[in-house]
């Protein structure tokens, strides 16, 4: 029986609200006692409970949750920086840990006695440091300055020093907190590539992230933690979405209400957006391979001249923007001389979207050589949500695979080589 690289089990962190660790006077401890007497309890707050999870050699497994969840507490434990209340964990292999990118450096010193100031402080024997000085220093992108003290450091040459130390421990277990969020995005997709190249020698490697796309591409499992508590732990895909429907409950109406109007003083408003089928009846979920088609309704505010509708589609489980239809892309479509009043515009599209669930973003543009500076123009995010079902009418079945559209393809087979 495989055993685990990281097995947790009935974790647990109780903190007290106010309590301090730090050396306390007579007085203070007087003071102290005479507060606790006219409170009816201590305020305590379980920070992580009852986790219990397993992780194998070889798996890279997200943590996705909202602020306050608990996600930073549980890397914290497994890294050692804070004791566990209750429960215990088990860690085979050397670890390392990207909880806080720079740790350790001192601003006086360079670059170069950074990394081996670093690099010792995470395990690193010296000869191995040595060894790896000049691909921490390519990966970094710092060679002209490390010689130069890091106090003179940008925030963003801090990360990259130091994820670039980290990142080379070669570690067994790899610990990987919010900190990717600190660089650009040329270096943050340096580092995701880094972290798969990791997962891909056989490391194992626990993240956390609010970035679900990094983790959809990274993980094959994922935790969700609420309240000190894992919610739901499985396959990446469906945790996310059921992550993002318990924060977004979904909108299903279509009604726009005014509170939902990036500019409310608009020309041209949004009233209600719906998604129907071939007899005009709202339903909120389409099959794989059949026509969208949604029905948006507008009230022009003032007399326009030219307007354009695009709506966008979004895929709730990274929040990617899969596609963008535009009436202005049909020539037989055209809003002009528009006067104040209500209108219905109906758009038809087949988009062979992978079954899922998706939200439609509004938009309101000026037409082609009307400058947008100084007109109002209205936009409405996540109007409505709506579901691609896995079958289609006829009940044939589609295989599950990645990717936000399936386009129609023709298969032939041409013949068979001799053996």
């Amino acid at each position: 029986m495989t055993v685990p690289t990281i097995r947790v089990e009935n974790l647990g962190k109780l903190y007290q609200i106010g309590e301090r660790d730090s050396y306390r006077t007579l007085r203070d401890t007087i003071v102290r006692s005479f507060q606790r007497s006219h409170r009816k309890s201590e305020e305590h707050i379980w920070a992580l409970r009852d986790v219990s999870f397993d992780v194998y050699e070889g798996e890279v497994v997200g943590c996705i949750g909202g602020n306050g969840a608990g996600k930073s507490t549980l890397l914290k434990l497994l890294s050692r920086i804070t004791e566990p209340t209750e429960g215990s964990f088990e860690l085979r292999g050397r670890v390392s840990s990207l909880l806080d990118i720079g740790v350790g450096f001192h601003p006086e010193l360079t670059g170069r006695e950074n990394i081996f100031l670093s690099g010792a402080i995470l395990g690193m024997k010296k000869r191995e440091i040595t060894k790896k000085f000049n691909e921490i220093v390519k990966f970094s992108e710092l060679e002209r300055f490390i010689d130069t003290p890091i106090k003179h450091y940008s925030t963003g040459m801090w990360v990259r020093l130091g994820f670039a130390v980290a990142a080379h421990m070669e570690p067994e277990i790899l610990l990987v907190d919010e900190v990717l969020s600190a660089g650009d995005a040329a270096f943050q997709k340096k580092c995701l590539g880094k972290i798969d190249e990791a997962t891909g020698q056989g490391r194992t490697v626990l993240i956390v992230s609010h970035n679900l796309k990094a983790i959809t591409d990274l993980c094959e499992r994922c935790l969700w933690i609420d309240h000190g508590r894992i919610i739901r732990s499985g396959g990446t895909q469906e945790v996310i979405v059921a992550y993002l429907e318990s924060t977004q409950p979904q909108r299903t109406s279509g009604r726009i209400e005014p509170d939902m109007h990036e500019n409310p003083n608009a020309d041209a408003l949004f009233c209600q957006v719906t998604i129907v089928n071939a007899t005009d009846q709202h339903v909120t979920k389409i099959f794989f391979g059949e026509t969208l088609r949604i029905m948006i309704q507008f009230e022009v505010v003032r007399p326009v001249s030219e307007l354009r509708i695009a709506a966008g589609l979004e895929r709730h489980q990274d929040g990617i923007t899969v596609a963008m239809v535009h009436n202005n892309d049909d020539p037989t479509s055209t809003l002009h001389n528009l006067q104040p009043g209500v209108y219905s515009l109906q758009v038809e599209t087949k988009i062979p979207l992978s079954p899922g669930g998706y939200s439609i973003n509004l938009e309101a543009k000026p037409g082609t050589g009307i400058p947008r500076a100084g007109r109002n123009w209205d936009v409405v995010r996540r109007a409505i949500d709506f579901n691609v079902e896995e079958f289609t009418k006829q009940g044939e079945g589609v295989p599950s695979v990645d990717g936000v559209i399936r386009p129609s393809s023709k298969w032939r087979l041409t013949g068979k080589e001799s053996q």
